[in-house]
């Protein structure tokens, strides 16, 4: 049993099945390149089998993640690049179609054991969930060297039977053994007892590495997570911010930074460099539209603020007192800099190279135009503008339709009206003006009318990215298709109507809200098969930070 975890990341299989969580193949493809970046052992890229696009999508992440040295930034040797199938070789079939374009990569093929799932979902008996898995593992396997196991719900699952079908699913040739609680019903307890039960009693289990998959239904994600790794687990399968289904999964930066910073207790390692968690932390919820609570651990705004007098009068006098970790370490940086509207070019670049963006010429002059409208606008620039203003120029979707101009009138007296101007994909100018129950909606419907993209307005949100009357604000949507689009949610083996996340900011309140529904808008566009998805949101490198 070696000290090293291995993270897998799910973020863009099963996060991506969070309702809203939906994202485009350049979306995908840029939270890969951050995964690989921080350093992830392996990525689960998708679901092959739900649609073209996603069997697309895997492996355009194979071809261009899956190898070394294909863009600035990535690392050495690449991760392992993984796609899900269940258990029927059409699904096998297009996962290795999609991954087997990587250096590394992956199938894993998953079959639930417990009873209500093999009585109510399958249909099968004992005898015929072992000849399944032994079947489609030993296909896998005759594909692809690397092939990964789900005992579906193995939480609920009658332990002597799941050591049974673990055995066999060796015997076929599976090299990882991940035990998923499927719908987080287990403890603490419970999970380290499982995962050192299959340990002592799974026969050819030497020859595996033991992963662990836990969602959070009763919160208890992380702790499940940590308890099987203590139980001699090695593999962790998470996404960023916890994203996935119902209340999510594992947590990637908790568990990462819980052995990071209680090292002497577990005596294991892992491989993510730390310093990249809060920049993948920003752009999944920027693409996703999900936003992360303020005192969600490790990343939420919260999580290394000190109100409370008490704890700041310690802080002050020893960071230690009330920190467990520094910001930096996780990505959280310091300004050493103050910008504002005097600032110039070069102390603009100096800042966002040590916020780890690295912008070409062109770039940097449209960023730094930004800044200065900005700048104009508000004394003192942080680091969280920058940010802001970074992700909104460059990591956005395509833009089929782009925001050229808006006016609205709105008040106690009359009626809100909206005239939106766009910029559509045949370069023609659209404007249409319309009335709503107040200016955000009154410029929605404008939109709708432009666009013609039929949709449900799921969510709404609007926050401020720092404080103070001039600061920038910060909105993200989520919209749901009403044309019939779905996806096909594995486990469930159902179609779910596929909705759109949304992010905008602006120091106008108005303007973020049009850019955030534009921008799932655009999304949803792609998405129909009329138009296609950019190769990249913007080729923008990205350096590793200054640990």
């Amino acid at each position: 049993m070696d000290n090293y975890v291995r993270i897998f990341d799910t973020t863009l299989r099963d996060g991506e099945q969070s309702p809203g969580a939906t994202m485009t193949s350049a979306e995908k493809l840029e939270v890969a390149r951050a995964l690989a970046r921080l350093g992830v052992d392996v990525i689960e890229a998708g679901f092959p089998a739900a649609s073209p696009d996603d069997l697309a999508a895997v492996r355009r992440i194979a071809v261009e993640i899956g190898h070394p040295g294909r863009a600035e930034g990535m690392p050495a040797r690449p991760p392992i690049i993984c796609g899900l199938a269940r258990a029927n070789k059409s699904d096998i079939d297009k996962a290795w179609e999609a991954v087997k374009h990587a250096a590394r990569s992956r199938i894993h093929t998953f079959l639930a054991t417990s009873e209500i799932h093999m009585r109510y979902k399958l249909k099968m008996d004992r005898e015929q969930v072992i000849e399944r898995v032994l079947d489609m593992v030993s296909y896998a396997r005759s594909l692809c060297p690397d092939v990964e196991f789900s005992p579906e719900d193995a939480g609920r699952s009658d332990p002597e039977f799941l050591y049974l079908v673990l055995g066999e699913a060796i015997k076929a040739g599976a090299t990882t053994l991940n035990i998923p609680d499927t719908v987080g019903y287990t403890t603490p307890d419970e999970f380290g007892a499982l995962i050192a039960g299959i340990l002592a009693h799974t026969s050819g289990i030497d020859n595996c590495i033991v992963s662990v998959h836990c969602h959070d239904d009763l919160g208890l994600a992380t702790a499940n997570t940590l308890a099987g790794i203590r139980a001699g687990a090695r593999q962790a399968e998470v996404t960023i911010n916890g994203i996935g289904e119902r209340a999510g999964n594992t947590s990637l930066e908790e568990v990462v930074m819980a052995l990071h910073t209680r090292r002497p207790a577990f005596n294991l390692t892992t491989g993510v460099d730390t310093t990249q968690i809060m920049r993948a932390s920003k752009l999944v919820s920027n693409y996703t539209g999900i936003l992360v609570q303020p005192n969600k651990a490790i990343v939420g705004a919260n999580a290394f603020a000190h109100e409370a007098g008490i704890h700041q009068d310690g802080m002050l006098k020893h960071q230690q007192t009330y920190e467990i970790m520094r910001p930096e370490t996780v990505g959280v940086t310091q300004s050493r800099l103050v910008l504002g509207k005097h600032s110039g070019r070069h102390a603009f670049k100096t800042r966002l190279t040590e916020m780890g963006y690295v912008l070409s010429e062109a770039e940097l002059d449209k960023a730094f135009g930004r800044f200065k409208d900005l700048a104009d606008k508000k004394k003192i620039i942080t680091d969280a503008d920058l940010e802001a203003l970074v992700t909104d120029e460059f990591y956005q979707p395509r833009e089929v339709y782009a925001l050229d101009g808006l006016q609205v009138a709105c008040g106690t007296v009359g009626m809100p009206t909206a005239t939106v101007r766009l910029r559509g994909p045949d370069g023609r100018l659209h404007v249409h003006a319309a009335v709503g129950t107040g200016p955000v909606d009154a410029a929605y419907k404008a939109i709708d009318h432009i666009a013609k993209a039929p949709n449900s307005l799921q969510e709404f949100a609007v926050r401020a990215v720092t404080e103070g009357i001039d600061a920038l604000g910060e909105v993200t949507v989520r919209i749901q298709a009403l044309d019939g689009q779905s996806s096909l949610a594995a486990q469930r083996e159902v179609d779910q109507p596929r909705t759109f996340g949304g992010h905008g900011t602006d120091t106008d309140i108005i303007v973020a809200s049009v850019k955030a529904y534009l921008a799932a808008v655009n999304k949803m566009l792609v998405a129909t098969g009329k138009y296609g998805d950019s190769e990249r949101p913007a080729e923008v490198g990205v350096a590793a930070r200054q640990s």
